[in-house]
């Protein structure tokens, strides 16, 4: 099963091309290791939410941007194999740079891959989701994700991938489980949308807040407290 490494992170809004250039350096590690892919996406339409929203997740500040990322694993013993070696690795030593964003507020957790529509190709637009699922609705999810996959791609979306928490570590400042309050008899999820471009996702968007099967199908979790943005990717592996 395909394993997911996924990431929320404050950058100040400035450093777009510091943060781009730091994870162009370290892919090359990953990759040694085993990473499959790894795909970096900076934030472009990033709402505010009555409860939870990407920038809470995270304590973001006025001048800092999101950045929504995700590294692709074989499987969860191959990142964990990796991340030991990688601690011992010259080339991911401190060299003197900045580090371009607040490591202590990032959110980081590992998810196993339960849908994937498939490659859909080179994408340049993302919707990036996180939400709160009830551990036992999982079977009911997964329907509700492939129902919404298939309006989604008839919309113009040309990948959709959920990804099932199985090591959601509490942080001391911000975690995934803070972010959308989720509660102990809950799972993370993370999700993404890949579209061809931004116009091509809010053509799409459109249509699908318009759809009777949409609108009128019970969601198997609390809407409410996903979080959720439009994201333009800054660095992809197999682009």
């Amino acid at each position: 099963m395909t394993y997911v490494q996924g990431f929320v992170i404050p950058a100040h809004q400035d450093n777009r091309e510091a943060f781009r250039d730091m994870a162009a350096k370290a892919a090359p590690v990953f990759g040694d290791y085993g990473a499959e892919r790894i795909v970096e996406t900076w934030g472009d339409d990033i709402p505010d939410g009555k409860q939870t929203d990407m920038k809470r997740a995270v304590q973001a500040r006025p001048d800092e941007q999101i950045a929504y990322s995700w590294v692709f694993w074989p499987d969860k013993a191959a990142c964990d194999s990796a991340a030991q070696k990688m601690m011992t690795d010259e080339r991911m030593k401190p060299d003197g740079t900045p580090v371009p964003f607040d490591m202590e507020r990032m959110i980081y957790a590992g998810f196993d891959t339960i849908m994937d529509t498939g490659d859909g190709g080179a994408f340049g637009y993302v919707d990036g989701m996180v939400a709160p699922v009830p551990t036992a609705a999982k079977d009911d999810y997964l329907a509700h994700a492939r129902m919404a996959a298939n309006l989604f791609r008839k919309a113009g979306a040309t990948r959709l991938v959920e990804n099932w928490g199985v090591d959601v570590p509490d942080g001391k400042v911000t975690d995934f489980k803070r972010a959308v309050d989720a509660k102990p008899d809950e799972t993370v999820v993370f999700s993404w949308i890949e579209w061809p471009d931004k116009q091509t996702r809010d053509a799409g968007m459109a249509r699908i807040m318009e759809d009777p099967v949409m609108r009128d199908t019970p969601m198997p979790f609390d809407g409410k407290r996903m979080i959720f943005g439009g994201f333009v990717p800054v660095l992809d592996t197999d682009a």
